[in-house]
């Protein structure tokens, strides 16, 4: 795990050395073993170095092949670099190192652009091809690693995050208020759309070939269900062996390194399998990380402590006290370099500092589990809605709504009514290709009431859900209803906050690199062909990973119902003084963006009796996250930060 930027286009070699200086050094938290640069006239990589397999100076980068016309920057790990040493090998090549990143290189130089479709693994990397005059860039089939670019007067530049581009002269930080847009609906920007204004993402599972002052991009994987009634029909014991296989070997290869290999154990089911089985795999050994939270609505510690125990793992809890949220809060956001709507990357970030305090550099996690096997509350919600409106005068129906989230027990006390319009039974047509996320935008939606004058001026006629369903292919709408929505959570969501904002942003702001089994794209495929009562049965989300988790885990955790991760959210900010400093109507009319009166009652009504709903809580976190983000990349450093 690393960080990688440079560029293609003429700029003397001095020159270009001094720019990639310069941007790797704003990327030294993300690989902070060592420093190297490469540059000619034409061409120069950079890559700073999170030294996890193969710890000798000869794995350093940027790395040339042996006739010296190729190099590499490379961001990230492929875990079957083993199994793809062997083949090369057998093809006829030799190396002089025993690092991953010389087995990317050797592969390229057999397979062209080609190489990447035999990479299992997290990466953004780009080549540096002389003779054919070309830069080759590619990301990760999931999104994992990130890789952003873009072109200023005739030259391509890329780095892992935004902030490495501001480095080139000429190039500044500025919003783009269709991403803000975005954000505010979708929880993220769309793909190659990032939160400034010139700066582009590579979209996960592309590949990107730059030469002669253009670009050319194009997928080399993309996720795909059956269509309805041509899922896997084996029995479902069948499938589940098939499923834990899978699991083990996705584990195994990512338990690969030359350094200690921990595991996050949140206290629910999918953390708790992939801790079981690493904890199988280095036996005695593995030691497991958690947050913590004083308020019992969000705390998990029992289960993490009960899991750690029945595994035989060493676990350290970490906890998240009052003000460790609103401390942490500026970094978040300098490190995801977005706008976010919920606080919960900050803990992450917390934990993250703590686990490379204790020495660990790479730990395991399970995300990826809920998109594959319907484990988020919405799944389940879009089949309630679906349920009742069959039968749109039934009042017995909404009430099914109380059985999914009985963490949330004020809707206990609510009515049927209440509970059906609350929750938009008979608002969304079912043949809309967004029917199981309409809730979600519209309440995500409201909090753009914040938004000022100017700026909804500048977004008139523009629609973010609209955008998104046009990116949808025709294949869609053959899939299940169950498939639909899945693909729009492991699409976009995944990538877009999942593994960005909560993900790799807050892992490597402390060099730590997080690694995923279930999505192993072997283990993503699988899934996807899973019929949908294997995954959704009834309303028992993960049902066939729940098979899989009865022979791993003790009967009181394999059967928890799923609890999501969550945060306290404005609550967080009550004695943060810079909040109350960017919330203030001067500074949120300095900005431009937001409604200074309307933001300053949601800043007093915060403190008199506190923001008890969604759409007040992602307003909240969202307004003062992207005054954060404006002030951040102006060049002034926020209080408290």
């Amino acid at each position: 795990m690393c960080a990688i930027a440079g560029y293609l286009g003429p700029l003397p070699w001095a020159e270009g050395t001094r720019l990639l200086q310069r941007m790797c050094a704003c990327l030294a938290h993300r690989g902070p073993d060592g420093q190297g640069v490469h540059a000619d006239d034409h061409a120069g990589l950079g890559h700073r170095r999170l030294a996890v397999i193969d710890l000798s100076p000869d794995a350093a980068q940027p790395m040339a092949s042996d006739d010296g016309t190729l190099h590499i920057t490379y961001n990230g790990e492929v875990f079957n670099h083993v199994e793809l040493r062997a083949m090369l090998e057998a093809r006829g090549r030799r190396f002089r190192t025993s690092s991953d990143t010389e087995v990317v290189l050797q592969l390229y130089e057999e397979f062209g652009p080609d190489f990447v479709s035999h990479l299992n693994g997290d990466f953004a990397l780009a080549i540096r091809d002389a003779p054919r005059r070309r830069l080759v860039l590619a990301r990760d089939r999931m999104g994992v690693r990130p890789l952003f670019y873009t072109w200023h007067e005739g030259r391509f530049h890329f780095a892992s995050e935004a902030k490495a581009l501001f480095e080139v002269p000429g190039i500044a930080a500025e919003l783009d208020p269709v991403a803000l847009d975005q954000i505010f609906t979708l929880w993220a920007p769309l793909a190659p759309r990032t939160a400034f204004k010139g700066i582009s993402e590579l979209p996960p599972g592309h590949v990107m070939i730059v030469a002669d002052g253009e670009a050319r991009i194009h997928p080399y994987w993309t996720l795909s269900f059956p269509d309805q009634g041509d899922e896997d029909q084996r029995p479902v014991p069948v499938l589940a062996e098939e499923l834990r296989a899978l699991l083990e070997d996705a584990t195994r290869i990512r338990l690969r390194a030359d350094v200690e290999v921990g595991s996050l154990l949140s206290g629910g089911l999918d953390s708790s399998i992939v801790t079981a089985l690493a904890a199988r795999m280095a036996p005695g050994r593995l030691r497991s990380f958690g947050i913590t939270f004083d308020d019992a609505e969000f705390d998990e510690s029992d289960w993490q402590q009960a899991t750690a125990r029945a595994l035989g793992v060493t676990h350290h809890a970490i906890a998240c006290r009052t003000g460790d949220i609103a401390r942490a809060f500026p970094s978040v956001i300098r490190h995801a370099e977005r706008s976010v709507l919920r606080t919960a990357p900050a803990p992450l970030h917390q934990l993250a500092r703590s686990v490379r305090e204790q020495g660990v550099k790479v730990v395991l996690s399970g995300e990826g589990a809920d998109e594959l096997f319907a484990g988020y509350d919405l799944f389940r919600e879009a089949k309630i809605r679906r349920f009742c409106a069959r039968r749109p005068g039934s009042t017995i129906r909404p009430h099914l709504f109380r059985r999914i989230y009985p963490y949330l027990p004020s809707l206990s006390q609510q009515t049927p009514e209440y509970l059906a319009a609350f929750f938009g039974v008979g608002q969304d047509n079912a043949s809309d290709p967004l029917f199981s996320h309409r809730p979600r935008l519209r309440s995500t939606a409201g909090a753009k009431m914040f938004f000022s004058p100017d700026l909804r001026a500048e977004l008139a006629g523009y629609d973010a859900a609209e955008e998104m369903a046009s990116l949808l292919s025709d294949d869609f709408a053959r899939w299940h209803p169950l498939h639909q929505a899945q693909y729009l959570e492991t699409r976009f969501l995944l990538p877009g906050y999942i593994l960005s904002s909560q993900g790799d942003r807050m892992a490597m702001a402390h060099g730590v690199e997080a690694r995923f089994p279930f999505l192993d794209h072997r283990l993503v495929e699988f899934a996807a062909k899973l019929p949908p009562g294997t995954k959704l049965r009834g309303l028992r989300e993960k049902h066939i990973l729940r098979e899989v988790a009865a022979g791993l885990l003790p009967p009181s955790i394999a059967a928890r119902p799923k609890q999501p991760y969550r945060a306290p959210d404005s609550a967080s900010f009550s004695e943060a003084a810079y909040a109350a400093e960017l919330l203030s109507p001067q500074a949120v009319a300095a900005t431009g963006l937001f409604n200074p009166a309307t933001t300053a009652r949601l800043l007093d009504k915060s403190r008199r009796s506190g923001l008890a709903g969604f759409r007040d809580n992602a307003a909240f976190v969202g307004v003062l996250s992207t005054q954060l983000l404006s002030r951040e990349f102006s060049g002034q450093a926020p209080q408290g930060a």
